[in-house]
């Protein structure tokens, strides 16, 4: 089987999120994985309802809502961690340094409250997804990036 790499964008934002994207789902805005997440980023119908969105089918196709819905989840989790993000930037875990970009990236992951129990436990409180995907591997694959114009927001909708 041939590997597959995404294309590289730098450290961009959008090259965070299509990074992202493309470990979540190669960066199909049309799939539906083994466990019901959807679409390119890979959404719970749960966040998707936090978020303002009640009809998954409409979400899977169309891809300007899930592009509005990632931008405003990774707003709602910033505000969420803002202080663990000032708290944590900059420290090391596990021979890892903690990013903005690794936190927000383990935040889509894991949830933020998992975050803040990983942060705040040295790593010590690490969890994975199904599959086998850990808070400490995102938070290595996706360190580095500028996800600074991202604004937090507090209970944010689409």
């Amino acid at each position: 089987m041939l590997a597959v790499a995404p294309p590289f964008l730098g450290s961009s934002y959008i090259g965070f999120k299509e990074a992202l994207a493309f470990k979540e789902s190669q960066g199909n805005y049309f799939t539906t994985n083994t466990l019901g997440y959807l679409g390119k980023y890979q959404f719970g119908i749960g966040t998707l309802q936090l978020m303002g969105v009640y009809n998954a089918t409409r979400f899977l196709n169309d891809p300007v809502l899930q592009e509005k819905v990632f931008q405003t989840n990774i707003a709602r989790n910033k505000w969420i961690l803002r202080r663990d993000i000032k708290r944590f930037v900059g420290k090391q875990i596990a021979g890892v340094e903690i990013t903005e970009s690794g936190i927000l990236a383990a935040a889509h992951l894991a949830g933020a409250g998992n975050v803040k129990k990983y942060l705040r436990s040295w790593g010590a409180y690490d969890v994975s997804d199904s599959y086998g995907t850990s808070i400490a591997i995102y938070m290595r694959k996706f360190s580095g990036y500028d996800v600074s114009h991202v604004l937090p927001r507090h209970n944010p909708k689409v």
